[in-house]
């Protein structure tokens, strides 16, 4: 019996049978990947660069949309990658390997940050030190007290974590803070905090917080050098705003 003309027996691939196409959003990928490595990340919007992170750990699905998604819900592709883990897992499609490989970028871009911040003495960097603070916590969603606490050279010898408290207030204890700087030799501070609201005008809580950390570390010679605040919005120094 002679096939049908166009059926397989004919040698001719029958439409829809033929070798299978691989998914628009391939090459998509390539390209992205491609002006990335070309351009850089200042070529690239928000959602773009947040699709670089999903491919790698959502490898058969056009994301796009989720990556469109996470950015209008948080706001950027800062504050997707600062959010907490709990938040990141009410977003629907976004599977724990992504929340893991967000994190990880997260800290990386603090130990890069810290990094530039510990090959150089500290006061004569001032825009390596703001950096660092806003890369480790303009964007948190709960306010932060951090130290960097500076020997005589004024070069780091630690940076730690006081404190964390609500969207609005971080219970501080002065009387701590110049404890923990005779327990390092201490000769001098930075303090810095974050503004969740995005504005990092200090209160005059934050003013009066200064004050008293400033006067009970003074008889053990140890000197406040600035308080910065950061938020999303930038950032003050109460040096550079000559309240200290």
């Amino acid at each position: 019996m002679t096939p049908p003309k166009g059926d397989a027996g004919s040698g001719a691939a029958a439409p829809g049978l033929g070798e299978a196409q691989a998914p628009h959003y391939h090459g998509h990928r390539q390209r992205l990947r491609d002006r990335f490595m070309e351009a850089g990340e200042n070529a690239l919007a928000d959602y773009e660069l947040m699709e670089l992170l999903l491919f790698r750990v959502i490898p058969r699905r056009d994301v796009k949309p989720l990556a469109k998604s996470l950015i209008e819900r948080f706001g950027s592709f800062a504050e997707a990658l600062a959010a907490r883990p709990e938040r990141l897992q009410e977003v629907a499609g976004l599977p724990e390997s992504a929340i893991i490989e967000f994190k990880v970028t997260e800290a990386a871009a603090r130990r890069l940050a810290r990094g530039a911040l510990e090959k150089r003495k500290v006061l004569s960097s001032f825009s390596a030190v703001t950096d660092y603070c806003r890369t480790a916590m303009a964007y948190a969603e709960r306010e932060e007290f951090r130290i960097l606490f500076l020997d005589k050279r004024n070069a780091l010898i630690a940076d730690e974590v006081q404190g964390v408290g609500t969207v609005d207030h971080t219970p501080v204890y002065p009387r701590e803070v110049v404890r923990r700087a005779l327990e390092l030799g201490a000769s001098a501070l930075i303090l810095a905090h974050n503004h969740p609201s995005g504005d990092p005008t200090p209160s005059q809580a934050d003013i009066r917080m200064t004050k008293d950390i400033i006067a009970i570390a003074q008889p053990f010679g140890i000197a406040v050098h600035d308080h910065l605040i950061v938020g999303r919005n930038g950032q003050s120094s109460f040096k550079g705003l000559k309240l200290i």
